[in-house]
């Protein structure tokens, strides 16, 4: 493997993406430390540091910026609730998904400029909601209309200059923009975390035997995510002899593979934002009852995570659908000669590929539902689970981390160097 990344340094295109994705990386964690003007910060990771803080959870995945209350606080949280809606939006308006297919690649920018807006309206109602939450807890000393103002136009400019960060480490860097910077925000907390733990169990507030067994279960999630995320069910192809020319083609077998997990990390990343936006509107209303539903909805209770469990079910289910269509691999299949042994091409065919996929989707769902929702009753029975690196961000990183060195051994074997992942 240490043969192998030393090619990222040896081509030159994969050394200046790898570079250049570091240095955006670097960027996120550099403004993840500059506060809001006009924030007690002090006061505001006092009232973080309480067990049972409803953005403990979401402060996770932007690295502590939430807590220092910096200028990348929002995250790209805004940004991915807009892609939601838009998706949905696509399934119930068939003229934006008609967009796409005929304007192409117009098309697609049209509809991302669209959710470019979305994203600046999710992320000002957010930015409010979370402006009056740290004035009422006392953070934000001096609450004139103006400060007020600047505080929201800070923390809105920070996450759309983080949404464009991503969009333009997917184009020039390596990766998937936005879900590595999402998972620099996870790996960030973990010496922390660390630290931390080994500090309960010295002071005795957490055994050390509690302390092990959440290291060894973490260990194994990791063993048991890898296996699950890289599983495919490959469905065998045969393809048909025929004559080009004067050659003789085809006839070759090979498979389709389905993967498991297909959807990868994006429905927790979706369920989250899901779940992030109606606690903090719920937390700056001034009704009683409202904060209750947003205490309820938090992901340390019983109700949140039995929704967040659903949500990663549903966004699943939807993902799959999405990037996944029998008819289209089905036809492709039938143009190119192609048939499953035992199945008749065509409409036969697509039924097939329907019901192997929705049997391999439900598999995969309640697996990342079940690990995502796992470590909550583990920290339950245990009464202390520091280790962050667990369920949720275990899946992020995990995830995140093997379509990377997928996308830099594939460039790497196009550039006919030996990769590293064997």
């Amino acid at each position: 493997m240490i043969p192998g990344l030393t090619n990222i340094i040896r081509i030159p295109d994969l050394r200046r993406k790898f570079l250049f994705t570091i240095g955006m990386l670097a960027i996120f964690r550099l403004g993840s430390h500059i506060p809001v003007p006009g924030v007690d910060v002090a006061r505001l990771q006092s009232i973080f540091s309480q067990q049972g803080n409803v953005f403990g959870f979401i402060d996770l995945f932007v690295g502590g910026a939430l807590s220092r209350f910096a200028l990348f606080a929002l995250g790209v949280f805004p940004y991915i609730t807009a892609s939601i809606i838009f998706s949905l939006l696509e399934v119930v308006f068939p003229r934006l998904k008609e967009i796409h297919r005929e304007e192409g690649e117009a098309g697609r920018r049209r509809i991302g400029q669209y959710t470019l807006y979305l994203s600046v309206f999710l992320a000002v109602i957010q930015a409010i909601g979370q402006t009056i939450l740290i004035r009422n807890l006392g953070a934000l000393p001096d609450a004139r209309p103006l400060v007020f103002g600047e505080v929201v136009t800070t923390l809105v400019a920070g996450t759309m200059v983080l949404t464009w960060m991503g969009s333009i480490m997917t184009e020039y860097g390596i990766g998937n923009g936005v879900s590595l910077l999402i998972f620099g925000g996870i790996v960030a907390r973990l010496p922390n975390q660390l630290k931390q733990t080994v500090a309960l169990a010295r002071v005795g507030e957490s055994s050390v035997l509690f302390a092990l067994f959440d290291i060894a279960m973490i260990l194994a999630s990791i063993v048991l995510v890898i296996f699950v995320t890289q599983a495919v069910r490959k469905v065998p192809i045969q393809y048909a002899k025929r004559i080009v020319g004067r050659r003789m083609v085809g006839g070759q077998t090979t498979h389709l593979p389905i993967r498991i997990a297909s959807a990868g990390v994006i429905p927790i990343i979706f369920a989250i934002s899901v779940l992030q936006f109606p606690q903090t509107v719920a937390q700056f209303s001034a009704w009683p009852w409202l904060q209750r539903i947003g205490n309820a909805l938090s992901i340390n209770n019983a109700l949140g995570a039995a929704l967040y469990f659903i949500l990663i079910i549903v966004f699943t289910y939807f993902y799959t659908a999405v990037s996944f269509d029998p008819d289209d691999v089905s036809d492709n299949i039938k143009k190119y000669g192609g048939f499953v042994p035992g199945i008749r091409p065509g409409r036969p065919t697509t039924e097939f590929l329907t019901r192997i996929l929705e049997r391999l989707t439900l598999v995969g769902a309640i697996f990342l539902g079940l690990i995502a929702v796992g470590p909550i009753a583990l920290g339950r029975f245990t009464g202390q689970l520091t280790l962050y690196l667990a369920g949720t961000s275990l899946l992020i990183v995990v995830g995140v981390a093997l379509e990377t060195m997928k996308q830099i051994e594939a460039y790497v074997l196009m550039r006919h160097y030996e990769g590293f992942m064997k």
